[in-house]
């Protein structure tokens, strides 16, 4: 597309014209699909952010003003839709079973189906799973926990090993216990 066409068709969309809107989908796609592999979060499906990118594109199109071209504005709309999929990553990350080795799998798998067995042979990759899980939560979070249930210290040796008091403890762990639990049940709900 030229620039003139590029600038009818975007009036057009503008103006409502469904065939217009198509028309730029499809010319801004390659460039928006380009710019989101080149600042792809880790675990975010690069087509569902190129999707997100064009949706957010056509939404505001009433809002390009054609003071720059149009795939500089559909640019920013791409680079911004990776920088807020990255911040929300950073917030709340997660584990999905598609993370997993073939031996954490099974022990979710294993989980699912039997709640309260566990073999031998999966007890370390359990261990490797809770670190997964783990690894999402904020650092004094994950200390607590570590101390709490992995080295099975009472709440007053975390207490005079962290300085922190009895109330904040019970909180921090309650918080952190319920984090992980949705985190769980997200790779539980990914289980076929």
């Amino acid at each position: 597309m030229t620039d003139a066409e590029v600038e009818a068709c975007v009036a057009r969309g503008q103006q409502g014209d469904e065939g217009a809107i198509l028309e730029l989908f499809h010319y801004m796609y390659p460039h928006v699909a380009k710019l989101v592999n080149a600042n792809l979060p880790g675990k975010e499906s690069a087509e569902d952010l190129v999707q997100k990118a064009c949706v957010k594109a056509i939404t505001n199109l009433r809002q390009f003003s054609g003071k720059v071209p149009f795939l500089h504005w559909v640019s920013r709309i791409a680079v911004n839709t990776c920088l807020n999929q990255i911040r929300h990553e950073k917030r709340r990350p997660e584990v999905r079973l598609a993370d997993l080795t073939e031996e954490e799998a099974g022990v979710v798998e294993n989980l699912a189906t039997r709640p309260n067995e566990l073999d031998a042979s999966q007890s370390l990759a359990a261990r490797e799973l809770v670190e997964k899980l783990l690894q999402g939560l904020r650092p004094p979070d994950r200390l607590l926990m570590r101390l709490m249930y992995l080295e099975g210290h009472s709440q007053e040796e975390i207490s005079a090993l962290t300085g922190w008091n009895g109330p904040l403890i019970k909180v921090r762990a309650f918080r952190a216990r319920s984090q992980l639990r949705k985190r769980y049940a997200l790779l539980m709900k990914e289980q076929p």
